[in-house]
């Protein structure tokens, strides 16, 4: 667009190019001065003039301020509504945690009353008042999502918590520290001892309870039911898998009540005693290997009950 000056003062005539840009730069900067110009008014006339406005534009304002209103309003309670629900949801994880954090401390052994998780923990102190700072909206999302990855990440750590002292307790049960017997005394010991059928020295690799026949055996610890059956050298006999490489056997027994696979806790009754297979009388033969090794009991089941 070309647009030609013509003036008295001037020796000859001027033009002036105008390109898009500069027309559109043109028509905001008037419909700018136009809107400001409208605000300027109807804030003069609301704040100044009230009582000249006629009722068509009283009632157009006021529609209008209802409307702004009801916005706010809406998204106010929007806002509210998600937070509440935020909120409903970190009391259920705090309920978790707190029943999680009564599991754990039953775990460790600690004493009910000195983590109380279901009472708020006790507060005090002198009153120091500071300056009230206020809070908008946003900045309480912002604190409450905060909030909630916190809350996240101790649950996440807590329940990893839990499994590894479920983890070590299972292990507990699983070690050998128990006796196969309740009542009874070593008529052989573990180690080197004259074979009582060959006269010959040989290596005793278990431990031989002196009991009388039909005395109850019971599992040292938790394990798998591994052997159950009769051998040419043990007789009846029980092999018990406790895991970590760890057996144990139960021989020379009269009758066998456990089968192969059968999970078998600490304490439980095995199998009864007997004298059957390479055996001078009625007694239990009992062994622990480590790895195929035998290892001496006595000395293993003292270490691990201690």
């Amino acid at each position: 667009m070309n647009v030609i000056l013509v003036s008295n003062n001037l020796a000859k005539t001027r033009s002036i190019t105008l390109n898009g840009m500069h027309i559109s730069l043109t028509v905001l900067l008037l419909l700018g001065l136009m809107l400001g110009a409208s605000f300027t008014l109807q804030y003069t006339l609301v704040r100044f003039a009230p009582e000249s406005l006629g009722d068509g534009v009283r009632a157009f304002l006021s529609k209008l301020q209802s409307a702004e209103q009801q916005k706010q309003q809406s998204y106010l309670h929007s806002s509210l509504d998600a937070m509440a629900a935020r909120v409903g949801q970190m009391q259920a994880q705090m309920q978790r945690l707190d029943t999680l954090g009564a599991r754990l401390a039953k775990l460790t052994g600690m004493k009910p009353e000195e983590f109380r998780f279901d009472q708020p923990p006790a507060q005090g102190g002198p009153l120091v008042t500071l300056p009230a700072q206020e809070m908008s909206v946003g900045s309480l999302d912002q604190q409450l999502s905060r909030l909630t990855q916190v809350v996240n990440d101790r649950s996440d750590k807590l329940m990893a918590l839990e499994t590894m002292l479920l983890q070590n307790q299972l292990s507990n049960k699983m070690l050998l520290s128990i006796e196969p017997i309740n009542d009874g005394w070593y008529s052989s010991n573990f180690g080197w001892r004259i074979d009582p059928f060959t006269g010959a020295n040989a290596m005793h690799e278990g431990v031989d309870y002196m009991v009388p026949t039909g005395t109850l055996v019971h599992a040292s610890a938790g394990g798998v039911v591994a052997y159950s059956s009769y051998h040419a050298q043990y007789g009846n006999m029980v092999e018990i898998d406790h895991g970590n490489d760890i057996i144990t056997r139960y021989a020379h027994a009269s009758k066998l009540l456990v089968k192969v696979g059968q999970v078998v806790r600490r304490g439980e009754k095995i199998a009864v005693v007997g004298s059957t297979g390479r055996s001078t009388g009625s007694h239990l033969h009992f062994e622990i290997r480590y790895k195929g090794i035998a290892q001496n009991p006595v000395r293993f089941l003292q270490k691990t009950a201690s």
